[in-house]
C-alpha cells in the first residue's frame, strides 16, 4: 500500500457513524414567559415562596431552574417576581418563579464565616424603609449593631428610622445622644399593661411604604409587627437571664400587608451584620455635606481620621460646616469603623 492513498467513504474499511436520535442544537434563547403573572415574594421557606399575586391570590411557587443557584441568585422577600405554571392558588398547587424584576433597593449583608467571606446576600428587596429595633433595657442596647444597621441602610439606600422599644425601663435620652448629629428620626414606644404606647406614631411612618424591621433577638420586633398587624401572630420570646440576649422567635423573613396601605417585613433577630462589601465612599455618599468637602481630599483617602490632608478635618475645625460639623463628622468615622470592628 502506497503512502499517501486516499480512502473513500465508499470503501468497506469506512465505518461511519450513524447521527444520534433526538439530540437537538443547545441555544441560548430562553423563552419569554409572556403570559406569566407577576408576583411579590412574602416568605420563603425551605425552597418553597409564597407570593401574592396582582388580584390578590396567595400561591406557592418554586424557582426556575434557570434562574440558577447561589447567593447572587436568591429570590427573597419583597421581590417582584413573574410566575408561570398552576397559579390558582388551590391547596397542591405549585408555580414556577422565571424571572426576578429589577430591585430599587436591596438590603445586603456580607457572609463572616470563614468558607463564604465577603460573599454578599440580600436579605430583603425593594423596601424603602429600615426601621432599627433596640431595646433601652433587657437586653441592653447594642450601639455597635445599630452602627452597622445604618451603613447598610444608607448603602441600600433606604431610609433609616430608629425605633426604641421598652422607653417604661429606661430613659432614652442618654442613647439619642450618640446619634444627634446624624439627624436619624427616632420612635420610642413602651409597653404598659400589654398596649404599645407610641402606636400612632410608629403607623404613621411605616403607612404607605415598604418597610423592614431589623435588630436582635429580644427587642420586640415581634410585638410591634402584632400591634401593627391585628393577627400576624408573630411569636413573642424573652430574653436570658443568663446572656442578657434574646431567644429566637423568627426563623424566617415575612412581609405583612398594613391596612392602611404598604407594608412591613418582619426579620430574623440578628448578632452580626457583615459589611465587607461596603466601602468609605460608598458611605460617605450618604452624607451629602461630606461628599462636597471631599471632593478636596486627596484620591484615594479613606477618610479614617488617620489619613494625611484629608478635607474633611479642615472643614470641621474651621467651623465651616456650622456647630454640629465636628459631631457630624466624628459619627461618620465611627460608622465607617463599624463596617470591620467585632460585634460583641
Amino acid at each position: 500500500m502506497s503512502r499517501g492513498r486516499d480512502i473513500g467513504t465508499d470503501d468497506e474499511r469506512v465505518r461511519v457513524r450513524p447521527p444520534k436520535r433526538g439530540s437537538r442544537p443547545r441555544t441560548k434563547r430562553r423563552p419569554r414567559h409572556e403570559d406569566a403573572v407577576e408576583a411579590r415574594v412574602l416568605a420563603v421557606d425551605r425552597g418553597r415562596y409564597t407570593l401574592l399575586t396582582g388580584e390578590g391570590v396567595r400561591i406557592v411557587a418554586m424557582k426556575a431552574r434557570e434562574l440558577g443557584r447561589g447567593a447572587r441568585n436568591a429570590v427573597v422577600v419583597g421581590d417582584r417576581v413573574a410566575v408561570v405554571g398552576d397559579t390558582s392558588g388551590q391547596p397542591g398547587s405549585l408555580a414556577r418563579i422565571v424571572r426576578v424584576e429589577e430591585r430599587r433597593t436591596a438590603l445586603r449583608r456580607s457572609a463572616e464565616d470563614s468558607e463564604a467571606a465577603g460573599v454578599e446576600r440580600v436579605i430583603v428587596a425593594n423596601a424603602d424603609r429600615m426601621l432599627i429595633v433596640t431595646a433601652l433595657a433587657d437586653p441592653p442596647p447594642r450601639p455597635r449593631l445599630v452602627d452597622r444597621c445604618l451603613v447598610a441602610a444608607y448603602d441600600a439606600g433606604m431610609e433609616p428610622f430608629l425605633v426604641l422599644t421598652k422607653a417604661d425601663l429606661a430613659d432614652p435620652a442618654p442613647f439619642l445622644e450618640l446619634y444627634s448629629a446624624l439627624d436619624v428620626p427616632t420612635v420610642t414606644t413602651a409597653l404598659v399593661d400589654g398596649e404599645v404606647q407610641g402606636l400612632d406614631a410608629l403607623q404613621e411612618v411605616v403607612t404607605g411604604h415598604e418597610s423592614v424591621l431589623v435588630g436582635h433577638s429580644g427587642v420586640g420586633k415581634s410585638t410591634l409587627i402584632n400591634a401593627l398587624v391585628p393577627g400576624a401572630d408573630r411569636a413573642i420570646g424573652d430574653v436570658n437571664v443568663v446572656t442578657g440576649r434574646g431567644r429566637h422567635t423568627s426563623s424566617n423573613a415575612v412581609a405583612f400587608e398594613l391596612e392602611g396601605g404598604g407594608w412591613v417585613i418582619d426579620t430574623p433577630g440578628v448578632r452580626s451584620f457583615g459589611l465587607a462589601h461596603v466601602g468609605p465612599d460608598d458611605l460617605l455618599a450618604a452624607f451629602a455635606d461630606l461628599v462636597e468637602v471631599a471632593v478636596d481630599c486627596p484620591r484615594g483617602c479613606p477618610h479614617d481620621g488617620e489619613a494625611p490632608r484629608c478635607a474633611l478635618d479642615a472643614w470641621a475645625a474651621g467651623g465651616e460646616g456650622g456647630p454640629l460639623a465636628a459631631a457630624r463628622l466624628d459619627s461618620f468615622r465611627r460608622l465607617l469603623a463599624s463596617r470591620v470592628s467585632e460585634l460583641p
